[in-house]
């Protein structure tokens, strides 16, 4: 199995970290993010990779060399011209992944100890196009699940904003975790091209399709502020 490993991001919120550097190699305890989830993606089996680069993306090419590679096969999907966020990142990164088995995509940014082998294997039980990891945390906002868990819409906790794709039944409320499990068949759904975000696609698609979510109670941190990088220190040595 491939994993796509998001690592475009301008990171405005770790700055000044990333007035200078990629968010992908801001250090926890000394170890770089990006590092950190290609061992973590391995330690479940997993040596192809794809890394889409953007902001400083020179030093995550670089940082990749300096390591060779990690010992594993790591292809880099390189947006030099445009930012194209996640949604269209994906799409530019088709050529890579096209190819017929299920890939994980996950952002650099986050940390976490879910088991990817349980995950994986839901997604597959399930045989969606896409399978969204999601927790009972707090968050901003939140995806909304129907009793079978499928995607039915998305809340704005603080301004109370929503999307359903139909009337909300006592949805629950989940926080994604930055982590999906797909099939190449969404290349085929994407109706979007250029710059956008994956989720307003799974937004759009969750009217007449399934998009399951997998709930866990893993440990997640996205390490997207400096005060979260002291949190992450205190977990992940």
């Amino acid at each position: 199995m491939k994993a796509l490993i998001f690592a475009a991001g301008k990171g405005t919120r770790l700055k000044p970290f990333t007035d200078h550097h990629p968010k992908a190699l801001a250090l926890v305890n000394g170890v770089p993010l990006l590092e950190r989830n290609i061992k973590y993606l391995q330690s479940f089996g997993i040596n192809d990779f794809v890394i889409n680069i953007h902001h400083f993306g020179e030093q995550i090419s670089e940082f990749l060399k300096k390591n060779d590679d990690f010992n594993s096969n790591i292809e880099v999907s390189d947006e030099k011209d445009q930012l194209l966020e996640t949604g269209g990142g994906l799409v530019f990164a088709r050529k890579f992944l096209d190819h017929g088995e299920d890939f994980l995509i996950m952002n650099a940014d986050i940390l976490t100890d879910l088991n990817l082998n349980l995950f994986v294997e839901y997604h597959q039980d399930q045989k969606d196009f896409a399978t969204l990891a999601v927790s009972d945390r707090k968050s901003s906002r939140k995806l909304l699940f129907n009793a079978e868990m499928i995607l039915k819409g998305w809340l704005n906790v603080e301004s109370g904003e929503q999307r359903l794709a139909e009337f909300n039944k006592g949805f629950k409320p989940l926080a994604f975790s930055g982590i999906h499990c797909v099939n190449p068949e969404i290349f085929n759904k994407i109706k979007r091209t250029g710059k956008f975000s994956i989720m307003e696609e799974y937004l759009d698609l969750m009217s007449n399709e399934s998009i399951h979510g997998y709930e866990h109670s893993a440990t997640i941190i996205d390490v997207g502020r400096p005060e979260s990088v002291i949190e992450a220190e205190k977990i992940f040595k």
